[in-house]
């Protein structure tokens, strides 16, 4: 059976060429970063250099008196933790999340509850957009230190306005967070021009290793360790770094920026394509999510009623077609996703929608086969 995989939210493939990378800097730089002896100042040198270039391409600032900093973390949840638990001030004591945060965030915005902190969350519309006016009508209720929101949905692939939403929240004396996992590699992310405190990323959305992301931080902001027992990165994330996970790191990003125009265009294409075959096969009998909105190229969100998604998922896997039905971290729940009830649509659209994720190693042939095989799958499933 000839596999077809739509499936890259959740992860993408190691490109060969950071595999490559990743050996070679393991095998080269085998001492322990934080050791004092010639080999491991070997690897600190190289894990500095790796660090230092994902911030510059990252539209961070490396220079000066207060340079920005970056965390490496074991991935996105993790970063998405520390982001939230670490910045969080007991004299501002207020935390306000978007309606439609990935499962790591919601969840550390749980803990932080249990730890006596407040927790809002800014709705959005039915587009998927954040209704930045009741974000500010929630800064103005109480004291808030922190604000985090998306910067690309993992299930619609709405773009969010961060740069003015980071504007509001510090004008209103709140710090500003932002998960950028399904943005950066897929469309031009600059910390800088974004204007946040903190942002999360991991490189296996984008072709890189996993079991590794980022925090990236203003210089000038302050965080508080989650994990304990080391000095390791000024004791904000003790334990020992993996210089190879971080050298795979730096080249995924350096090929996937490269590109970055062609890339793009070519998932649009693979979406519109996918779209494209839908409406010859179904008509108007589908609905995809957030098309009014600004999406990242690779991300399609779509919805057939009357057809449940688990059942279209486990057809589509039977003949080797990869989708899912929301985030990877939930797969194992049969729960509607949390997102499309957020963005207030009917019960009918969220029990049928697929998400559809492409990648640069997808084809117009296999997408336009997953495409007519997907549709003929919802005519069948209609007519029982």
């Amino acid at each position: 059976m000839n596999s077809i995989y739509l499936d890259h939210n959740s992860t993408t493939p190691l490109d060969p060429r950071v595999a490559d990378a990743i050996r070679a800097a393991g095998l080269e730089f085998g001492g322990n970063p934080a050791s004092q002896h010639r080999t491991g100042q070997s690897a600190r040198r190289r894990l500095e250099q790796a660090r230092t270039h994902i911030v510059e391409m990252l539209g961070g600032v490396t220079w000066g008196v207060d340079p920005d900093r970056l965390i490496f973390t074991s991935g996105g949840t993790e970063a998405n933790n520390l982001a939230i638990l670490g910045l969080l001030d007991r004299e501002q004591p207020g935390l306000v999340i978007s309606a439609i945060e990935h499962p790591s965030l919601v969840g550390a915005a749980q803990a932080a509850r249990q730890l006596g902190f407040s927790v809002e969350f800014a709705p959005v519309d039915r587009q998927g957009l954040v209704r930045v006016d009741a974000l500010e009508a929630l800064l103005t209720q109480r004291p808030t230190g922190l604000v985090s929101v998306m910067t690309a949905n993992n299930e619609t692939g709405v773009v969010q306005p961060i740069a003015a939403i980071a504007a509001l929240c510090h004008r209103y004396g709140a710090l500003c967070h932002t998960d950028a996992v399904q943005a950066v590699g897929k469309i031009a992310v600059s910390f800088h021009e974004l204007g946040v405190d903190a942002m999360t990323f991991t490189p296996h959305k984008f072709h890189g290793p996993r079991s590794i992301g980022g925090l990236l931080l203003k210089g000038t902001t302050n965080i508080r360790p989650v994990l304990h027992g080391g000095f390791q990165q000024g004791g904000l994330r003790p334990g020992t770094e993996d210089v190879g996970l971080a050298v795979g790191c730096e080249l995924a990003l350096e090929l996937c920026l490269r590109d970055l125009d062609s890339r793009g265009a070519h998932l649009a294409q693979l979406r519109e394509l996918f779209v494209s075959i839908l409406s010859q096969k179904l008509g108007n009998q589908f609905v995809v999510h957030g098309a009014a909105a600004p999406r990242v190229p690779h991300t399609l969100n779509v919805s057939f009623p009357g057809v449940e998604r688990q059942a279209l998922l486990l057809a589509a896997d039977s003949v080797g077609i990869a989708v899912s039905t929301g985030s990877a971290c939930a797969s194992g729940s049969s729960e509607p996703s949390p997102v499309l009830l957020a963005m207030g649509l009917e019960a009918e659209l969220v029990a049928s929608a697929l998400r559809i994720s492409f990648g640069i190693m997808n084809t117009p042939t296999e997408v336009q086969s997953a495409a007519e095989q997907i549709a003929e799958m919802v005519a069948v499933f209609r007519q029982n």
